[in-house]
């Protein structure tokens, strides 16, 4: 193990491409992430009930997330290995078929958050205040679920074709107008109308708009590989179809699945008390700022992996992955000793009670004991199975130990026994050391590299010349016969 450590801390080449690609998309998910921050931090000035109102609210938002992740994911694990053949047609294709399940998706989500909020927030909670301003908030950022959708979608190809800087800069914008507009909006600063919860509501849908459009007139304006016309995302040969969906679809049923199990948490939490799920929300947005360099390095694996896998160079694979499961449970013991060590002083930012303070500390050491094995979980699923295609199997380790293990954990110990928030929550993370265990057996065997775009692929059309940019060096793949 510590050669294996070693080994991976002083491979330049695999840590050179690994860095190049996946600092812009941890720049990108700290500015998400930061965002997201920030809106917790401001609506934490109104109290508990805001808190878990906008919680509960961001959940219908979450399980689209994870949907659209998962068809976008599906995606990737194609136009990854097409990029490293430069066909610019598959990744079209392969979009179209993204585009029409993710908007589906989009607008049933839509309907239900603007018709029946109601009926939606009263599945996490009993409480009347918290679904009522819950309710609000909803209708109006469901708005925005459409352009989300499409931003999602194309930032996930271009990423998976080598741009990870342009969705990085669109964040930005998008960071700098939600904030702007959130300190106007609920606060009531400069004249503005101190809106609350509606206005950190607007502010969102404001952001996501505009975020979508910036990024495909850049996209566009550049010529990149996703920016194609509609009739290209339609022209998907039918045999193609099947085989998107045999690789894609349990992406889509592993998100969907996860996210349902998550969520199963949240009403869990949601039931033991009003304080309880406040605390959590704050202390998931801590992780996912924990997490933010390993979704830059897990999704950097899957694109490095991706385009080797593609271009017929499955040794290379095989090692980058073995040099990312060395290398990310040491950096993950780092960052969870960081945790520990701020999780006094975390609580102080919010204007909340002394016992959701003091449970919000509870939760924090506990997200720092559990921290490198969500960390390593990440990359099994995210940046090494779905790029070699071995999704099936990622959606067994993934969904099936979740709902074996996890939820009947979380139920059993938080509805039925009433162990304590903090407790719960340990018990539940066993299920990262069992998917860790599976995942990292599954890697070692080499059973998980499957190629994809050597058999039944649209036909091979050279797209339109990109652009000189600065992003990592794409040096061509060996040449191969296209059927």
């Amino acid at each position: 193990m510590i050669r294996a450590v070693h080994a991976s801390f002083t491979d330049r080449e695999f840590l050179s491409r690994l860095i190049r690609v996946s600092l812009p998309i941890a720049a990108q998910n700290l500015v998400v992430t930061g965002l997201n921050m920030i809106d917790t931090v401001m609506i934490g000035q109104l109290g508990e009930t805001e808190i878990a109102a906008v919680a509960l609210g961001n959940q219908v938002f979450f399980l689209l997330l994870l949907y659209l992740f998962g068809v976008g994911s599906g995606t990737t694990v194609f136009t990854a290995q097409f990029w490293g053949v430069r066909d610019v047609r598959g990744i079209r294709a392969s979009m179209g078929i993204a585009l029409m399940l993710g908007l589906a998706g989009a607008v049933l989500f839509t309907l239900a958050a603007t018709m029946f909020p109601h009926v939606v927030l009263g599945f996490y909670t009993a409480d009347a205040a918290v679904v009522a301003l819950g309710s609000g908030y909803l209708r109006i950022v469901a708005v925005s679920y459409v352009a989300t959708t499409l931003t999602i979608i194309f930032s996930l190809v271009l990423r998976s074709t080598g741009n990870v800087r342009l969705p990085l800069y669109v964040s930005l914008v998008s960071l700098a107008v939600n904030t702007t507009l959130n300190l106007l909006l609920i606060f009531g600063l400069f004249g503005f109308p101190a809106l609350g919860v509606r206005g950190a509501a607007i502010a969102t849908a404001v952001a996501r708009t505009l975020e979508v459009v910036v990024l495909l007139t850049f996209a566009y304006r550049r010529r990149e590989a996703p920016a194609g016309r509609v009739s290209e995302f339609l022209a998907i040969p039918r045999v193609f179809v099947g085989r998107f969906l045999r690789t894609a679809a349990p992406v889509i049923l592993n998100e969907v699945g996860w996210s349902l199990g998550i969520t199963m948490y949240m009403a869990v939490y949601a039931r033991m008390g009003t304080d309880v799920v406040a605390a959590f929300n704050i202390s998931e947005t801590v992780a996912r700022l924990s997490l933010v360099i390993f979704m830059g390095t897990a999704n950097g694996s899957a694109i490095i992996i991706g385009n080797s896998i593609g271009a017929g160079k499955s040794a290379d694979a095989e090692r980058y992955a073995r040099r990312v499961l060395a290398l990310v449970p040491v950096v993950g013991v780092v960052i969870g000793g960081l945790v520990a060590l701020l999780s006094p002083w975390i609580p102080l930012l919010f204007q909340v009670t002394p016992e959701v303070r003091e449970t919000l500390r509870s939760l924090l050491l506990v997200l720092a004991v559990v921290l490198a094995a969500r960390a390593t979980t990440l990359h099994l699923i995210v940046g090494l199975l779905r790029s070699g295609g071995d999704t099936r199997f990622s959606l067994f380790v993934d969904v099936v130990i979740l709902w074996c293990v996890g939820v009947p954990a979380a139920v059993i110990g938080g509805l039925v026994i009433g162990l304590p928030v903090a407790l719960v929550y340990l018990i539940t993370a066993t299920e990262e050391v069992l998917k860790v265990a599976l995942g990292v057996h599954r890697v070692l065997s080499g059973r998980w590299i499957h190629t994809l775009t050597t058999q039944s692929q649209p036909p091979k059309q050279p797209g339109p010349p990109q652009p000189p940019r600065t992003e990592p060096p794409r040096t061509a793949p060996e040449s191969r016969e296209q059927p």
